[in-house]
This record gives C-alpha cells, structure tokens and sequence, in this order.
C-alpha cells in the first residue's frame, strides 16, 4: 500500500471530512459559475454579498440544528415541529411588544419581556414534546406531529388572524445588524448558541449521557442513568432553540408571520444533521458536524440563487445535491469503495 492510498484512507476517515468537502464542494463551485460569488462590500455600515448572506442566513438554521442534534443523539427520533415552533414564538413576543394591536410604532410593553415570552414559549413547546415522547414512549414523530399540526394555528390566535408588525428599528436589530458593527447579528446569536451548548456538553456529563442513552436506553438505566430525564431535557433544549430561532426570524422581518416563519425550516435542521455524519438512529453524535451540514445546506441554496436557478426549482436541484452527498456517507457505499481499493491493490500485487 502506497504513501498516497494511506494518507487518503488516513484523510477520509475522519469523522468531519465529508461534511466539509461537501461544503467546500458546494462553494467551489461557484468559482466556476458565479465569480462574483465570494466578493464582499460594505454598505451602509454592513457587510454585503453572497458569501456574507449564507453566513448570515444559516444562523436560524444553526441554531435549530443544534436543538435537533440532541434529540436525535438521545432519542433516535426527530423534532418535526421545531419550524412551528419558530413561529409561536415569533408570534407571542410580538403580541406582548404590540400589546395585542396588529402595527405599532413604539413598543406597548418593555422588550426583555417580549424575549422572554418567546423563550418560556418555546421552553414550554419542548416540555410538551419531551413529556409524550421520554415519559409516555410515542414515538418522537408522532409526538411532534401534535405540534407541528397544531403550533401555527396557537400563532395565529395570538396575531389574531393577520400579521402583526413592529415597526421600531431596536427590534430589527437581533435580525439585521447593531449600528457600528458590520456583522450581522444572527451570526452572533448563533454563535453564542453554539458555544453555549458546546461547553455544557464537554464541562457536565450531559453529553455522554445523550450518547449513552440514544445507544441503549435499557442499558443506561442499569447504569443508573435516569435515560427519560436525559431525553426529556433534550427536547426541552430543542425548543429552546426553536424559541430563539424564532426571535431572531421575526425581527428579520419585524413583525409575526404565522404562516411563514420557520416554514419548511424543520427539513433543513434534520437534514443538516444527517449531512454532518450523525445516525438519525441515535447515539454518537457531532455538534459541529451538524454546524457545517447547516452551512452547507444554506450554501446550496444561496448558490442556486446566485445561479439564477428560479425559486421553484430550487427543490428540486436541492433534492438531488442532498441525495448525493447523504449517498456519499452511506456505510454500505465506504465499504464498496474499500472493496474496490482492496482489489486494486491486490490486482497490482500479482501484476
């Protein structure tokens, strides 16, 4: 076996290589396409262009997909409600902050409690699902599924029906940028998510209670592990992240759109953790390989934009990218490779 076949098993067998050659595939092929892609101006005080806009846009992503990682490292299941989550979140902080009228020029209550309200909101959404799925064992769709129903219709009894708008520049800020600094926000949110949930993680035992538990519930339980709290917590976590997500998409568009906040953004958080490498059957699992597939994800779909690809096709050519990088990291796919180099090699012996 030569240098070359030993550094490339060496290289590929790292947990993170396909995540990040998938994005790095997904950017490089704008160099081809769209030039243009990576340029980066400032206007108006903030930084502007594609590559910024995927940064910036993923940040709802990534937070969902975090909350996700966790469920599904725990559970073995998937939290479909997350995007009807965003959405009564959204929907409850603007109630508070328009004191129940449809537009509003000046905040009807203080802001802390608006963010607060959209947080216990998504707290209390987690707690629901965590109780049907760690204490009554429904399966984690179905459980979800209450949710993902029902949550659009309880944003909709909040806004009344229509859509409520905040029109006051404060609030816009979580979802565009505070003046003087030319990041936008959500990258921050975002990033404090992450590294938030990265230290509680690797400074507690919570993180190899979730692997322990998702591995084997039964066996955790012998060990003493009390595996329905583990699971409880981690769907608790997942709608606190849905709840902030939820904030920081409102204040993109600084109002309550039940309808459309979060929309579809459910796929994307479990698609995201499948292309970082995670089992969807629970277990082991890697935070930032979910980070990157959220990226990714948000890459693709900002390229295709930038490709003049029209939004109603874009599904479609997102299917098909998703189909062949979650193909890429199939088992039974690494081991027809391995197959291919063993007989390669062995060709080469008897040549």
């Amino acid at each position: 076996m030569n240098k070359i076949t030993v550094f490339t098993k060496k290289i590929t067998s790292y947990r993170l290589f396909l995540p990040i050659f998938c994005l790095v595939l997904v950017l490089f092929s704008n160099l081809i396409k769209t030039p243009g892609f990576f340029e980066v101006t400032i206007k108006n005080g903030v930084l502007y262009g594609y590559i910024i806009d995927v940064i910036n846009r993923a940040s709802d992503l990534v937070i969902l997909s975090v909350g996700m990682t966790l469920v599904v490292a725990a559970s073995g299941g998937t939290d479909i409600s997350v995007g009807a989550v965003m959405s009564v979140a959204g929907a409850a902080c603007c109630y508070i902050l328009a004191g129940g009228q449809q537009t509003v020029n000046a905040f009807q209550n203080p802001y802390i409690v608006g963010v607060l309200a959209a947080i216990i909101v998504g707290i209390l959404c987690g707690c629901f699902n965590g109780f049907l799925v760690a204490k009554l064992n429904i399966q984690p769709m179905v459980a979800t599924l209450i949710l993902f129903t029902a949550g659009r219709g309880i944003a909709q009894l909040f806004t009344k029906g229509q859509i409520t708008y905040i029109r006051v520049d404060s609030y816009k800020m979580l979802g565009a940028s505070i003046p003087g600094i030319p990041i936008p926000t959500p990258v921050f949110v975002a990033l404090f998510v992450v590294l938030l949930t990265y230290l509680l993680l690797k400074k507690t035992t919570l993180g190899v209670y979730l692997q322990t538990v998702g591995i084997n519930a039964k066996a955790s339980r012998l060990m003493g592990i009390k595996a329905t709290w583990i699971i409880f917590l981690s769907y608790v976590f997942c709608g606190l992240c849905a709840g902030i997500s939820g904030l920081v998409a409102s204040s993109r568009i600084y109002s309550a759109d039940a309808n459309n906040i979060g929309l579809n953004l459910e796929l994307d958080a479990i698609l995201a953790v499948a292309l970082g490498g995670n089992s969807l059957a629970g277990g082991k699992f890697s935070l930032l390989g979910s980070v990157i597939g959220a990226y990714t994800i948000q890459a693709l779909s900002t390229t295709l934009y930038a490709m003049g690809v029209s939004p109603d096709q874009i599904p479609v050519y997102k299917a098909i990218v998703v189909i062949v990088i979650v193909a890429l990291q199939s088992p039974e796919l690494k081991k027809m490779g391995n197959k291919l180099l063993a007989s390669r090699e062995a060709g080469k012996k008897v040549a």
